[in-house]
């Protein structure tokens, strides 16, 4: 059924620097409303982070775009299908952070983890000694967590810097 709707809608995201946020987002919006793409497209100094939606066409080239920006070649980008276009607008904004932390002295490109494949979560959080965090927000949190999951009962992504520093 899903694969007969006909708007495609992309979340995405990737960390890379951006020298110039200034110089991409014209060309970008430019992209996207040429291609007949709506949705939210964050910039940071630190990467790209957004959700849209379009033609099969339209997002294929929207894609080729960033895709084509410095250290984007591997945009991490997860799929789904809507009835209706779910967005009344494009927009492509420059900020100081594409996920909300509130945290300078944090670089999301220093310091990072390992990517856990899918097939590999089910046997990392039954080890003992692993703790999981569920750091979305309080909201998403009540519609299902994993089990034995801490809920740090924050109401945005912003508060779970202090949450942490108070918890660890």
């Amino acid at each position: 059924m899903t694969e007969t709707l006909p708007i495609r809608v992309v979340a995405l995201y990737r960390f890379t620097p951006f020298a110039d946020i200034a110089a991409i987002q014209p060309p970008l919006a430019l992209a996207c409303c040429s291609n007949g793409v709506k949705g939210t497209l964050l910039l940071a100094a630190e990467g790209i982070n957004g959700t849209i939606a379009g033609s099969e066409e339209g997002i294929d080239a929207v894609l080729a775009h960033i895709r084509a920006l410095p250290g984007c070649a591997d945009l991490d980008v997860k799929e789904s299908r809507a009835a209706v276009m779910p967005f009344h607008r494009m927009k492509v904004r420059v900020k100081r952070e594409i996920v909300t932390m509130g945290e300078p002295s944090i670089d999301p490109l220093e310091g990072v983890g390992h990517y856990v494949e899918p097939a590999d979560w089910n046997a990392l959080i039954a080890e003992p000694g692993t703790i999981v965090i569920d750091t979305r927000n309080d909201y998403e949190v009540a519609v299902g967590t994993f089990a034995g999951a801490v809920d740090p009962q924050t109401r945005t992504f912003r508060d779970f810097p202090a949450w942490f520093r108070e918890h660890r």
